[in-house]
């Protein structure tokens, strides 16, 4: 028999999917607060949640005749029709988040407007709504929800720690304060002050709390155009961390799972960071709404995107352009460079002006780096008189040899064919990985091409692939091997050239003269992305001054 459900029991149902926990109240709660355009915005708790929650602004108010309204399910302010659904340019729409808190807690609300002399209060628990009051209260609106689930017990035993849920708590309202500089967040727990942020523009407070001190080192991004808005800060390169839990995204100022453009931040950092590890940031996204569809999930978590795919590139090219901004930036910082003393011992060689940082001009003035040393037969130390620079000669070359295969490919160029093609056989199943890079390789200046079951044959290798005047032989065992090696969002013929340039190019062991060093380090600051290998690894370490006094107890 199909009975209609009574509204308590409906609200409790629907409650179930608008509040999970503490954290579902505190989210409803502070977003109202927003949209009222309150500057300041004070979240109290108490036992995690479950005891008391209490979110107080200075936003608009609410009137006393719309208050008992306010409570009633699908009452809202913020749409008008079905039409205004295709562009929701505030965090709430549906009205229902009022009336489910009401379901599983005791709610007040405690509300005055500008006009008004005095605050109204109104009480509601379940499907019971009590008597409007007056109050003293300063204008805005304050809102308490006490015993929380206390009449869903089931719904407590599935939650997590008084702490654990207060720090649920936390982490959210600190994250959504990264978007909102212009509003003040304060949060309490059990009586004791957790976070305070102050309104304004300064956003490195909130950095600081939300992503610890890798924030100081931060690369800001803002890029603009047709397709919308992208800006935010990223992690630097080199600092990475084991997931991506703090790859944080807001669209339209709405706090999303940041799935929507998880592959925009692998392909952005590809070759910036090592495998296995993510970068970490924050990114605004400003799209027009009628673009935006926030009506696909009850807790508005996610949203779907009329140009999801034309996002996505927009958001991968504001990354990429910060991020190989930065390592020229990075690159300047690190070294810079001038002819080599005469009593180096060596032949001078041609340097490129941009090695000359534009503050040090002055030719008696000017910071110069003098590579020193082969150390270990592995790096290239060198020092500018300010601090030691250590440069990885293998990841350097890595880099080198990796961006002159992807040059090679988009400008066609030719290869140097062999008087003598080089022939080598290869284990039957390895013969199958070979074949399927046979297009990449030739893109890249190495022709390859079968020679019978097993055996293949070199006929013409890159143009260009030589350092300091001399050819590094080809490993072509090594190459075959690695062939399943993964470099972060390289695509297929990508990940080809970075295994050729990594089995190609001089490794930790092999000796270098003076000149081949130098000769490394100046074609290295031309790349694209000189601070990294394809595959992530750093290429370039400087220690400050202060860095080694502190190494020998000085400071």
């Amino acid at each position: 028999m199909i009975r209609l459900l009574d509204p308590e029991t409906i609200g409790q149902i629907a409650a179930g999917e608008v509040v999970e926990r503490p954290l579902s109240v505190v989210k409803e709660l502070v977003e109202n607060a927003l949209d009222a355009g309150a500057g300041r915005i004070a979240v109290r708790v108490r036992g995690g949640g479950l005891v008391e929650i209490e979110v107080a602004d200075d936003g608009v108010g609410i009137a006393p005749d719309d208050l008992p309204l306010a409570l009633r399910r699908h009452a809202t302010s913020k749409l008008a029709d079905a039409s205004g659904l295709t562009r929701v340019d505030t965090l709430g729409f549906r009205g229902e988040g009022l009336a489910s808190i009401a379901a599983v807690g005791k709610l007040t609300i405690v509300s005055r407007t500008a006009s008004a002399d005095v605050a109204t209060a109104i009480d509601a628990h379940a499907d019971q709504v009590g008597e409007l009051r007056p109050l003293a209260g300063p204008p805005g609106t304050r809102v308490v929800v006490r015993d929380l689930f206390g009449n869903v017990p089931v719904r407590r035993e599935y939650l997590r720690s008084p702490s654990a849920e207060s720090a649920r708590i936390s982490s959210w309202l600190a994250t959504l304060a990264l978007a909102y500089p212009q509003v003040g967040f304060s949060l309490e727990h059990d009586g004791r002050t957790v976070f305070t942020f102050a309104p304004g523009d300064d956003l490195a407070p909130r950095l600081r709390h939300v992503f610890g001190q890798g924030s100081t080192t931060m690369v800001a991004l803002r890029t603009e155009d047709a397709r919308g808005i992208v800006s935010g800060w990223v992690s630097s390169p080199g600092d990475e961390r084991g997931d991506r839990r703090s790859q944080i995204l807001f669209v339209n100022g709405r706090l999303l799972r940041s799935t929507l453009v998880s592959g925009a931040w692998s392909a952005a950092y590809r070759t910036f960071a090592m495998v296995g590890r993510h970068p970490y940031g924050v990114l605004y996204l400003q799209i027009p709404p009628s673009e935006v569809d926030p009506n696909v999930h009850p807790t508005k978590s996610d949203v779907r995107l009329r140009h999801g795919d034309r996002v996505v590139s927009v958001v991968k090219d504001a990354i990429g352009g910060a991020l190989r901004r930065g390592a020229a930036a990075r690159l300047e910082r690190a070294i810079s460079f001038a002819p080599p003393s005469s009593e180096a011992g060596s032949t001078p060689i041609e340097w490129a002006e941009s090695f000359v940082p534009s503050e040090t001009t002055s030719e008696t003035n000017a910071k110069t780096l003098r590579v020193l040393a082969q150390v270990d037969r592995t790096f290239i130390l060198a020092t500018d008189g300010d601090a030691v620079v250590l440069i990885d000669q293998h990841a350097a070359h890595e880099r080198i040899v990796f961006e002159q295969l992807a040059a090679n490919a988009h400008a066609h160029v030719s290869a140097e064919p062999l008087l003598i093609p080089y022939t080598f056989e290869v284990r039957s199943e390895e013969a199958d990985r070979l074949d399927g890079t046979l297009e990449a390789l030739a893109a890249g200046g190495l022709h390859v091409e079968r020679f019978g079951e097993r055996a293949y044959r070199v006929t013409a290798t890159p143009a260009r692939l030589v350092h300091a005047g001399r050819s590094r032989p080809f490993d072509v065992a090594d190459f075959v091997e690695c062939l399943d090696d993964d470099a972060r969002g390289l695509d297929a013929d990508q990940r080809v050239w970075a295994s050729l340039a990594c089995h190609s190019v001089v490794r930790a062991g092999d000796k270098l003269e003076y000149p081949e060093m130098t000769a490394l380090v100046e074609r290295l600051q031309r790349c694209e992305n000189p601070m990294h290998c394809p595959h992530g690894r750093p290429t370039i370490v400087r220690l400050e001054a202060d860095r080694i006094a502190r190494l020998f107890k000085r400071v």
